[in-house]
């Protein structure tokens, strides 16, 4: 009896070493699909490319910005980011700030720093150690999408 005691316990400790560490390589799959995204979004950003990031926002995208307030329509989103940013902002992600968190059955959450750099001007008032974002990712059928942004400056 005692020898079914400890297989038992062993196989319960080797079930639950097996499923933390495929707990840990989903979370790091997640993590490392989320930079891409958020790298594949900013490039797009950063070279106005509209119609890669209308194709990376849900068509119901609640964007929250702390200075402009509450935006709903990707369309005012787009345009917006063609008047205010072609050619004169940069977004510059801060190395190593990015976590990403997993939401059950239906995407994840991005924290993370930037900074953005005015192009027209020698020198930014953009604080030494950058804005904090957060971004809601929905993983659709069609891939990743920004579901939810907050940008605090």
């Amino acid at each position: 009896m005692e020898k079914v005691y400890l297989l038992f316990a062993y196989l319960l400790c080797t079930a639950s070493t097996h499923a933390q560490q495929n707990n840990v390589t989903s979370e790091k799959k997640l993590y490392k699909e989320i930079v891409i995204m958020d790298s594949i979004f900013f490039t797009a950003y950063n070279n106005c490319d509209i119609e890669k990031q209308a194709s990376i926002y849900a068509d119901s995208i609640e964007f929250y910005h702390d200075k402009g307030g509450l935006s709903t329509s990707k369309k005012d989103i787009l345009e917006a980011t063609q008047k205010n940013i072609c050619g004169k902002i940069t977004r510059i992600l801060i190395k190593g700030s990015i976590e990403v968190y997993p939401i059950n059955n239906f995407g994840a959450i991005e924290i993370g720093l930037h900074k953005f750099h005015n192009n027209q001007e020698p020198e930014s008032n953009q604080p030494a150690n950058g804005s904090k974002f957060i971004i809601v990712w929905h993983k659709t059928n069609a891939g990743w999408k920004m579901w939810r942004v907050i940008s605090l400056h």
